[in-house]
């Protein structure tokens, strides 16, 4: 039986620490990533992609401010879609690049794709998820005369925070899980997806919101019956008080025990936080497991030889 894997790719997949973000630097990681993700492809894995946006769409944003004199600024749900188009560009090319290195034979597609929140929900009311850039205090009070959440940093500066809702359904879904059943490699709901309501006529409109990836994947993996959530990040391992002399690297989890970590605040909330949530919740409806690892050993990890895998045995 083929087995699909969904991949959630983190930032460093696209653009590392230090990088200016130049398409030269942005292609390069990609086509490295790609070459990993195509060895899962050569060992028999069908691929659903998902990938972060947050560099890319900040930068998108810098460019609508300093150009707001002159051009029209667009509304942050238009912005996640440029950059879903921008890096799905980049990732579709690499990944049929190395699928031809190969010489494997799977079409490549990428959609820009909107997923559906609760308007209800109470992220609304407490805009918690930075974005952009950090700006000086004089700055920020002019910035909230625009609507924007303005919160100071960690002593960095202020940055503007927005909602981050949970993700409820993916309206491309149904697209998604043919092209999948067709042999397609699909790249979908980059940075979490488009945020999008429903309004009481039914049509759907943008919010200004960001849905974190990880969920998205895993709702997407769900609703497809992937049997693997693979979530990619710049470490090897899911740890216990990590970054103190104690650290404790795991290499499994059971679902109530993972359960039971999170809720004691051992993952970082923006972090390793939602992954760990995601692991659960996929495990929990019926994934076969979730694993967490860097892109390096993503291979090894499928494997069991690396990485922390998340499942309901011990």
């Amino acid at each position: 039986m083929v087995q699909t894997v969904v991949v959630a790719l983190g930032g460093n997949a696209i653009l590392k620490q230090n990088e200016k973000g130049t398409a030269v630097e942005q292609l390069k990681n990609v086509r490295k990533t790609s070459r990993f993700l195509v060895e899962l492809m050569r060992e028999g894995y069908r691929l659903v992609i998902t990938h972060g946006n947050g560099p890319q769409i900040g930068g998108i944003l810098l460019k609508n401010e300093h150009s707001e004199d002159i051009l029209p600024s667009m509304p942050l749900d238009i912005c996640g879609a440029q950059s879903q188009g921008m890096i799905g560009y980049m990732l579709q090319q690499s990944i049929g690049n190395e699928i031809a290195k190969a010489d494997l034979d799977f079409p490549v597609v990428s959609l820009v794709t909107q997923t559906i929140v609760d308007s209800n929900d109470k992220a609304f009311m407490d805009p918690s998820k930075p974005i952009g850039l950090f700006y000086s205090s004089t700055k920020a009070k002019e910035l909230r005369k625009k609507g924007w959440v303005m919160i100071e940093d960690s002593g960095r500066g202020y940055r503007r925070v927005v909602p981050s809702p949970e993700p409820k359904k993916i309206v491309e879904l149904d697209t998604i899980r043919t092209l999948v059943e067709k042999g397609t490699v699909v790249i979908a709901a980059g940075g979490g997806g488009i945020p999008v309501t429903p309004e009481e006529d039914g049509q759907l409109h943008g919010v200004v919101a960001v849905v974190d990836k990880d969920l998205t994947a895993q709702t997407i993996a769900c609703e497809i019956r992937a049997q693997i959530l693979l979530m990619l990040t710049d470490v090897e391992n899911v740890s216990l008080n990590f970054g103190k002399a104690d650290q404790i690297d795991l290499d499994h989890l059971n679902t109530e025990d993972a359960r039971f970590h999170l809720q004691k605040g051992e993952f970082g909330i923006g972090s390793m936080a939602p992954k760990v949530e995601a692991a659960i919740n996929f495990v929990r409806s019926g994934g076969e497991k979730a694993i967490i690892t860097s892109l390096e050993l993503c291979k090894q990890a499928i494997e069991g030889k690396a990485g922390t895998t998340i499942s309901e045995l011990s």
